[in-house]
């Protein structure tokens, strides 16, 4: 690993998950100099808890936050808006692992769903056919299932009740992946032991993501000086409006200021836009690179539910994969079904403790009781489809609650809107037909979880007006800033996020590449 003096002006970069370990990877192995800050801690699979809980307040995001809005998260979970990971490699350490691509039409929902009352729905300023290629290098990275030749994974009891089902219920598209999970040894990585874990750490590193791939590959170049637990707090700029450094506090609490010639955030789309409304200056008094107003606004965290079926023989749903199934049926955008936009799902088990506290939150009594009991016999399957972006929804920073550091945590604010409400009913009603056309005994509705699929906040957009960045991930008002992670979406179309953060972290380097050999960055 390089050390790299805090004066040496050098990419810094903000957060170590899918798009900022890929961004630090692309850039270090062509001998770009980075420091990597990471807030959490470096944990690897021999520190990780395989019990729930324990893996939980090891590796989640528990700094202060609040909610607001009508959502039901704001109920159920006010002070965890977001399930993610503080800890390097991110978020891509506790993902499910399901890698579907957007189709051709969601880069273009402003074109193709129309004007919707309440959305504020954009064109992405890149399409289908230019990410066709990132795409594949991103998968290859990955190691994709069902992609360029990787074979696909076993199919679990889940899995057969939900294929099954889905036949019966005259579905048609419907798989074992994509996933980034190793059906095979590949890429240094060894096939899965199947033991549904991902959601707490993947112990044998069968897995993908930026810790067990990325990151170590960048630091063997000794290019890249990875920082933990060091919390950035202010972007700085000079006189001429470029970014010039990050300061950051380490693990004792201590401030420093790191020069930059390029700062790239990667902080998820709650910290992205949190560090840039912190970074506020006379020169950018709403906040850096937000003479749009944007800044924050348009958050998305996808439709979500889940489902569960109760059978009369034992299913098992825990022993395989967490996820490790897809039905794509419903993924295309059919406006006769009463809303915009599609959805896919996906094969889901959670463990007992897990199943205690997101079935149905904040019940007990027989209802509940009913569920736990029949655990062992339960099918579960998760719902994920595009939400519509709102220029309401959105990350705010709020000044009178504090985290741990004194600063003021960001409030998440989110609606529904009709159209997330009507996808979510449909949902579930397919799903309550695929179950019950294998037998099922009763189906129960799950609402959604905390956001694991957080979007927007940070635009990109053709014009400077309508969003944050450029098609590059590029400040439109501070030339050498840049957005690495999900923040960046323009819109979030069905498919789960993190390929598609990959694949534009990969076509950022090469930008960031190109320019830095043509001397403009």
């Amino acid at each position: 690993m390089a050390t790299i003096d805090l004066n040496d002006p050098v990419v810094v970069i903000i957060g170590s998950g899918a798009g900022g370990g890929t961004l630090a990877h692309e850039l270090t192995t062509h001998g770009v100099k980075c420091v990597l800050l990471e807030a959490g801690p470096h944990l690897t699979g021999d520190d990780y808890e395989n019990d729930e809980w324990r893996a939980f307040a090891q590796m989640a995001w528990l700094d202060n936050r609040t909610t607001s809005g009508s959502w039901r998260v704001s109920k159920n979970f006010p002070n965890l808006p977001a399930w993610i990971v503080k800890a390097v490699g991110g978020t891509t350490t506790h993902w499910a692992g399901a890698t579907p691509r957007f189709m051709a039409h969601e880069w273009k929902a402003r074109t193709t769903y129309g004007e919707i009352e309440g959305a504020n729905l954009l064109d992405w300023p890149i399409d289908h056919e230019e990410m066709a290629p990132w795409y594949d290098k991103a998968e290859i990275a990955m190691g994709s299932t069902h992609r360029h030749g990787r074979p696909a994974l076993p199919a679990n009891n889940n899995y057969k009740v939900f294929a099954n089902g889905a036949e019966r219920a005259g579905l048609k598209h419907y798989a074992t992946g994509p996933y980034a999970t190793n059906a095979q040894p590949y890429d240094g990585r060894p096939a899965t032991v199947q033991d549904g874990f991902n959601f707490q750490g993947d112990k044998q590193g069968s897995k993908w993501s930026t810790l067990v791939r990325e990151i170590p590959r960048a630091l063997a170049t000794g290019n890249l000086d990875l920082r933990p637990e060091c919390q950035a707090v202010r972007i700085t700029h000079n006189s001429a409006g470029l970014a010039d450094g990050v300061e950051y506090l380490d693990a004792s609490g201590a401030l420093h200021k790191q020069a930059a010639r390029i700062v790239a955030v990667a902080g998820n789309s709650i910290e992205s836009p949190r560090l840039l409304l912190m970074s506020d200056s006379p020169q950018f008094p709403d906040g850096l690179a937000n003479s749009s107003g944007q800044v924050g606004r348009n958050y998305m965290r996808h439709m979500t539910a889940s489902a569960y079926a109760a059978f009369d023989k034992p299913v098992r749903m825990y022993r395989g994969e967490t996820m490790a199934g897809i039905i794509a049926d419903n993924a295309i955008h059919d406006p006769n079904r009463g809303f915009a936009g599609g959805y896919y799902m996906e094969t889901l088990s959670l463990g007992v403790p897990f199943m205690a506290a997101f079935v149905e939150p904040g019940t007990w009594g027989p209802d509940f009781a009913k569920l736990m009991e029949a655990y062992e016999n339960l099918a579960g399957m998760w719902i994920v489809g595009e939400d519509m972006p709102q220029a309401d929804n959105r990350v705010t920073l709020n000044l009178d609650v504090k985290d741990q550091h004194g600063l003021p945590v960001p409030n998440v604010h989110f609606d529904d809107h009709a159209n997330d409400v009507a996808m979510r009913e449909h949902a579930w009603g397919v799903a309550e037909q695929i179950y019950s056309s294998v037998g099922a005994l009763w189906t129960h509705r799950t609402p959604p979880y905390p956001s694991t699929h957080n979007l927007g906040t940070l635009r990109m957009s053709e014009k400077p007006e309508d969003g944050v960045l450029n098609r590059w991930g590029q400040a439109h008002d501070v030339a050498n800033l840049f957005a690495s992670d999900g923040s960046v979406m323009t819109t979030g179309a069905a498919a789960n996020p993190t390929l598609t953060i990959v694949a534009l972290a990969m076509r950022q380097a090469d930008h960031i590449l190109g320019e830095l050999k043509a001397g403009n960055l």
